[in-house]
């Protein structure tokens, strides 16, 4: 892609250059048919049959002189304007990459600019679409190869029960536990699919209200610290105990601070702890999730929130199932949905995620929102 050409300024307008050029090749060609008439009529002495036939000549003269005179004088706009032809010639067909020469600080200099703008603007479009067609793939392909797993393991183990191929109840009773936990599996899968979809629909519209965060907070991790219990984590609590109103889609929060959790459970050294705290000022609040865990790589780290990116299952739990490496992507797709944000702070081997939400533009937010309905 060329430079960006930069903007002419507004500094004359073509109506005046044309009418400037009419004017000097009216002035020469009326100069030179004076001189004409001067010359015929004061040294064409004893030349009747010139001075009979001259106002017939004289005319066409004139016509020509201002001709060419106008012609001569206006060749740099005609040259501009057949070059601004074949730029856009070349432009319609397909060399989005073409750019028409901006010399001039008049109309045509504006439209050449407007032009390459516009080819720009056409290139970046058709960029974006290649680049969200791609994604469509990646996601169809990611979507394929997580499903593909525990569905084949559910078939599995059914075809092992239908053909009755198990030795007692004992391993009977585990084959339909195993079919219950690869479901459990397969539908957490898709609720996160979905979610992901959802949220990166246009027509998405967020259910804004005003709650208590430190409530919701407080009941999710009320729900959260059974499941740490069992993988040998415990929670450390810093959230205060003031309500902190605020205007967000509850169950989209819900769902972020619930993923920040199960990913820090997920990659957590066992036994550990999981430290969460809650800051706020009049501007924002903020829940960081804090664990120790393996250090992750610069790529790593940089590649953490794309969707289907997963790090390497060595570092997961044993006792939890992996998901489809979409919980931080939906996260910070979220967060940034309520005009917050998401970020790591990776330090050695302790991971802070930190989720930030407004609390200054709240009003706004809901506003907007109401006004979509």
């Amino acid at each position: 892609m060329n430079k960006t050409i930069r903007q002419p300024k507004r500094k004359k307008m073509i109506q005046i250059n044309i009418l400037f050029s009419m004017l000097l090749s009216l002035i020469i060609s009326v100069s030179l048919n004076n001189l004409l008439i001067y010359f015929v009529y004061q040294a064409g002495t004893g030349m009747d049959w010139l001075k009979k036939a001259f106002p017939y000549f004289i005319t066409p003269f004139f016509l020509l002189v201002f001709t060419i005179t106008f012609l001569g004088l206006t060749r740099r706009i005609v040259k501009d304007l057949m070059t601004l032809e074949r730029g856009l010639q070349m432009i319609t067909e397909g060399d989005l990459n073409h750019r028409v020469p901006v010399h001039r600080q008049d109309e045509l200099g504006r439209v050449a600019y407007n032009i390459n703008q516009m080819t720009e603007r056409l290139q970046l479009q058709i960029a974006k679409e290649r680049e969200n067609e791609r994604s469509k793939m990646e996601l169809i392909t990611g979507i394929s190869h997580d499903l593909r797993t525990p569905l084949t393991s559910i078939i599995g183990y059914i075809e092992l029960l239908r053909t009755k191929s198990f030795q007692d109840q004992e391993e009977y009773t585990r084959f339909v536990q195993n079919t219950y936990n690869k479901s459990i599996h397969l539908k957490k899968l898709l609720d996160d699919l979905f979610e992901y979809t959802r949220l990166n629909s246009i027509d998405t519209r967020q259910n804004v209200h005003r709650i208590d965060l430190f409530q919701l907070l407080k009941q999710l991790l009320f729900e959260f610290e059974p499941i740490a219990h069992d993988n040998a984590i415990h929670i450390i609590k810093d959230i205060g105990s003031s309500p902190v109103l605020i205007y967000v889609d509850s169950d989209k929060i819900a769902r972020a601070i619930d993923n920040l959790l199960m990913n820090a459970l997920k990659y957590s050294v066992k036994p550990g702890a999981i430290h969460v705290r809650m800051i706020t000022d009049p501007k924002q609040a903020a829940i960081e999730v804090e664990n120790r865990g393996i250090p992750l790589t610069r790529e790593q780290q940089e590649q953490l929130f794309e969707r289907f990116y997963k790090v390497d299952h060595s570092r997961s739990s044993e006792g939890i199932q992996t998901g489809a490496g979409l919980g931080l992507s939906i996260a910070r797709n979220i967060a940034e949905r309520h005009g917050g944000t998401l970020t790591l702070d990776h330090v050695n081997d302790v991971f802070t995620f930190r989720l930030t939400i407004p609390i200054k533009d709240c009003d706004a937010l809901l506003e907007s929102e109401m006004q979509n309905l």
